[in-house]
């Protein structure tokens, strides 16, 4: 269990410092500011979204390693996904992060986010890990802003 523990360590560190998709587009349709006072995490996510699929995804931001790496790995992760495969995947992913996860389908669905469940285990940080989910969330809405408080 310490070396699946450090794998993941060492994909959150990976993600936290070379994010993906770290840019901020010439086009997008979508955008809204995350913002979690807690912890400082500020962050931009970007969309570009036609036809009701997620075309592009991108954000920018400062914070800690996991809000980085959550929305690195988000945004590799709803690329071409519909808005409402994206508010399953999330209500997923929330689950996922405060509960224990017995339901292998999500499990399975959400493999590569998998890195992130650890976070249950660490209250103050599960906000880290869904702020980028929550601003995503937010910038389908067409609204500007979402906060974690």
């Amino acid at each position: 269990m310490d070396s699946l523990r450090e794998l993941y360590q060492e994909v959150i560190l990976d993600h936290g410092k070379n994010p993906r998709n770290f840019n901020t587009p010439d086009d997008p349709t979508n955008k809204a500011l995350g913002n979690n006072p807690l912890c400082g995490d500020q962050l931009t996510v970007y969309l570009k979204v036609n036809s009701g699929v997620v075309e592009d995804v991108a954000f920018i931001g400062r914070g800690c390693a996991i809000s980085i790496a959550s929305a690195s790995m988000m945004t590799e992760f709803i690329k071409g996904k519909s808005e409402d495969e994206i508010k399953q995947i999330f209500n997923k992913f929330h689950e996922m992060c405060t509960e224990d996860a017995s339901d292998k389908s999500t499990i399975e669905e959400l493999e590569k986010l998998q890195v992130l469940s650890g976070v249950r285990e660490f209250p103050t940080r599960v906000k880290c890990a869904t702020l980028p989910w929550h601003t995503l969330l937010a910038a389908l809405a067409g609204e500007k802003e979402v906060t974690t408080e």
